[in-house]
């Protein structure tokens, strides 16, 4: 008996089901199958929420992104993906394509568009895109453009949806999807990059700029637990440590899964302390390896820049920032170029905001110049590092620019020789307390900016030469 009522609750569900209405007698046949089998594809390919597990918050972005596609609208339509590295382009490129990809004739994920251009050359990825989208194996275009008549008539016709993921460069974006016209009415581009202006050279409007923001705080603790304790439950005990962790990370998908595996093992509370204190003193280097290449890609002018903020200017108005460059020899347009790289932001007070683990990335940037001998470094920036370096006359020709602020309450002992073999010191200040034995023998004639307590000026040398100094600056007395 409970073998036919199963039969019987199962063939009433399935009379209830809704199909397909064929009255509609201008559809042949052939109408309906087409239908039914794109319906069909369509809920096969659609990602299950067990396929999107850890994937916190990833439903609304997949709705946001979604909505900036006009997925009706018959017009070929790119639109950009844009945030710092480690922040989740990729993966919400991926969950769009996998949820929207079977709505078109063809479909192409390209990944590690600049890797693989640099490994293999345009050709080659270019012939990738084409085989994926025609579903040709053997097609092969050896010259600069798309192909011959025929391949652009066909891609012409075919409504296709591309992402083309992690771009560096606007060649890249020109090769593979440089004109709408190539492509068939409806057809999708998605480009995932970490320059803004790489969309903005592709005429893409910030409308249709999607800028992916870290994880809010409370789906950023469940990605943590989930790679730190194997599920996303938030456990008590270890609620200080991980809100240590959550502050330092701010939101940074990557570094939530990378630094929770590192906790993974820990069995007591002594031993996440012990990681804790580890990853403050040496980062990790999975994740400073993925925020490195943004660096990587910066010109020379900006490279200076952005290692002058990450030691010296955080959190200072821009304007300000700006007038210290110049006076560094830095040209400060750069400072935009830093902005479309996700690098720094500025906050509506007009302050220089920088994540925190890009800042300590470019400060272990600096470091590494010579890891055990800071005076051979040209930024001194750690209370500790300069008073080794001045108080042991450490210093070489490499060091350009010292800062050592208030916040160091420990004397600063200087001996007459202390900047004596610092020649290309450009930039000084210094507003801790500060002792000289005797008067300076000399300060560097490269010294174009100098900041300090009144009384720390009256210690110039008698001998220093003005002709570079180019600011002047002392701390109002309280």
């Amino acid at each position: 008996m409970d073998k036919v009522h199963n039969w019987r609750v199962t063939l009433t569900k399935a009379a209830n089901l809704s199909g397909f209405d064929n009255a509609n007698r201008a559809r042949t046949d052939a109408d309906l199958i087409d239908r039914i089998v794109k319906h069909v594809l369509k809920q096969l390919s659609r990602k299950s929420s067990s396929d999107l597990k850890g994937l916190f918050g990833i439903e609304s972005r997949i709705k946001d992104v979604k909505s900036l596609l006009c997925i009706d609208s018959p017009s070929v339509l790119t639109i950009g993906i844009w945030g710092m590295g480690g922040i989740g382009k990729t993966t919400l490129a991926d969950a769009v394509f996998n949820r929207l990809s079977c709505e078109f004739e063809a479909s192409c994920f390209l990944a590690n568009v600049s890797e693989e251009y640099a490994k293999h050359g345009p050709n080659h990825v270019r012939d990738k895109l084409l085989c994926q989208l025609l579903k040709q194996n053997d097609l092969s275009v050896d010259t600069p453009s798309i192909g011959s008549p025929f391949v652009k008539e066909r891609l012409h016709r075919t409504k296709v949806f591309v992402v083309l993921d992690a771009v560096d460069k606007i060649d890249h974006i020109e090769l593979l999807a440089g004109d709408d016209a190539w492509f068939g009415p409806g057809s999708r581009i998605i480009i995932t990059t970490r320059d803004k202006s790489l969309l903005e050279k592709k005429n893409i409007q910030d409308s249709k700029i999607y800028r992916v923001q870290g994880l809010p705080d409370d789906e950023a603790l469940k990605l943590f637990n989930l790679n730190a304790i194997g599920n996303s439950t938030p456990q008590t005990d270890y609620a200080e440590l991980s809100g240590k962790v959550l502050d330092y990370v701010k939101g940074l998908p990557l570094g939530l899964k990378v630094l929770g595996s590192l906790f993974f093992h820990c069995k007591r509370k002594e031993e996440w302390e012990d990681i804790w204190n580890k990853l403050k003193k040496y980062p990790d280097k999975k994740i400073q390896n993925v925020l490195r290449l943004s660096y990587n890609g910066l010109d020379d002018n900006e490279k200076e820049i952005f290692l002058d903020i990450a030691c010296f200017h955080r959190g200072m108005v821009v304007d300000y920032v700006k007038r210290r460059l110049q006076i560094r020899g830095f040209y400060p347009t750069g400072i935009e170029a830093l902005i479309a790289k996700s690098l720094i932001s500025i906050s509506k007070w007009g302050c220089i905001e920088m994540h925190d683990m890009i800042q300590e990335m470019g400060q272990q940037i600096v470091r590494e110049q010579c890891c055990d001998d800071p005076g051979k470094r040209n930024r001194l920036f750690d209370a500790e590092d300069i008073h080794r370096v001045l108080e042991n006359n450490a210093g070489s020709a490499t060091v350009q620019s010292i800062v050592l602020n208030g916040s160091n309450n420990r004397n600063l002992r200087l001996s007459p020789e202390s900047f004596k073999k610092m020649y290309n010191l450009n930039s000084l200040e210094i507003t801790t307390p500060l002792y000289i034995s005797q008067d300076l023998e000399s300060l560097p004639t490269a010294l174009r900016s100098l900041y300090g307590e009144r009384y720390h000026l009256k210690s110039l040398p008698t001998k220093f030469s003005l002709q570079n100094l180019a600011n002047v600056e002392r701390r109002p007395e309280s």
